[in-house]
């Protein structure tokens, strides 16, 4: 605020000795001391508001946009120091380790399920052949005639 020293806070408290008189010097001081109380309170409250307009209106994040824009290289460092951050939080046992593990086991079922149908398929395949080739033995072998019993 004021650069006040020793030297000019003793004179004036001479003068004010002088002028005021000793009597009513304590009050005077008391008074001063007051004023100056009100006069950092109201500078605080002050300053207290124009953050908060500031806040409100994103000076916070357009100064942070210029600083970035002045120290290109700095924000390159914060952003890998970031990520690098990001990367030492990871934990393959959270929601993701649990999905990818779940997802695994539905690729085993559908696998399993699709090798068993395959099988069948074959199976009734083979089956249909065997019939097959019975039915064409059955049709190329000449019929025997019939015997008269007598």
């Amino acid at each position: 605020m004021f650069g006040m020293g020793w030297s000019e806070i003793v004179l004036i408290s001479i003068v004010a000795l002088i002028v005021v008189g000793p009597k009513d010097l304590p009050v005077l001081f008391r008074k001063v001391g007051q004023f100056a109380g009100k006069a950092k309170g109201m500078a605080r409250e002050f300053s207290r508001a124009m953050n908060d307009a500031a806040d409100e209106a994103g000076i916070a994040e357009v100064s942070k946009t210029l600083r970035a824009a002045a120290n290109p290289v700095q924000t390159g460092l914060d952003s890998v120091k970031k990520a690098a951050t990001d990367f030492t939080k990871y934990a393959p046992d959270s929601e993701t380790g649990k999905l990818a593990q779940e997802r695994a086991e539905a690729a085993e079922k559908i696998n399993k399920a699709a090798a068993k149908r395959a099988s069948d398929r074959i199976a009734a395949e083979r089956a249909a052949e065997v019939e097959a080739k019975a039915a064409a033995e059955a049709a190329a072998k000449p019929e025997e005639p019939a015997k008269d019993i007598k």
